[in-house]
């Protein structure tokens, strides 16, 4: 069984779609461990704030399953792909970490590259999994989050994950 860590975050209706997100990743894997929420300012898009968190199971599964899973999430929360990245979001849900998984195949990195570039992703991972290594750093999550110049993002810490 691998650690899996995902990257959960909406800029539309985000008091609707991240509980939904997250009843129904629970459905598929079974309980897990959620970090607070998270206000940042958009990434790479324009449009209201995010709510951001990240969540870890446990999970068998490839990666190619993992990832249509949250695909299929995603789309249950009618989740749009025209290309405009510039609209809001009502769900994104990111592979983080797939145990200690080193894979760059095609778009998709394994690590991936957000953990340590946006405080939206590096925070909450710290906070749950402070002790775990980065695979390719070989650092903590702990370790990477106070290393880390958070002077040049706007992030709050808003609550808990809803249930």
């Amino acid at each position: 069984m691998a650690k899996i860590y995902l990257g959960i975050g909406s800029n539309r209706d985000p008091d609707v779609h991240i509980p939904l997100a997250l009843r129904r990743l629970t459905a598929l894997f079974g309980e897990l461990i959620c970090s607070g929420v998270y206000e940042s300012d958009p990434v790479g898009c324009s449009g209201p704030v995010f709510h951001n968190l990240v969540v870890g199971f446990e999970s068998e599964l490839p990666l190619e399953s993992l990832l249509a899973c949250c695909r299929e999430v995603e789309d249950q929360a009618g989740r749009v792909r025209d290309g405009n990245r510039d609209s809001p979001h009502t769900l994104d849900i990111d592979l983080l970490l797939q145990g200690n998984t080193v894979l760059q195949a095609g778009r998709v990195r394994i690590p991936r590259e957000d953990i340590t570039r946006h405080a939206f992703v590096l925070e909450p991972l710290a906070e749950i999994a402070p002790d775990e290594v980065h695979p390719l750093r070989g650092e903590t999550y702990a370790s990477l989050w106070q290393q880390f110049d958070s002077s040049l993002t706007r992030q709050n810490r808003i609550g808990n994950a809803p249930v």
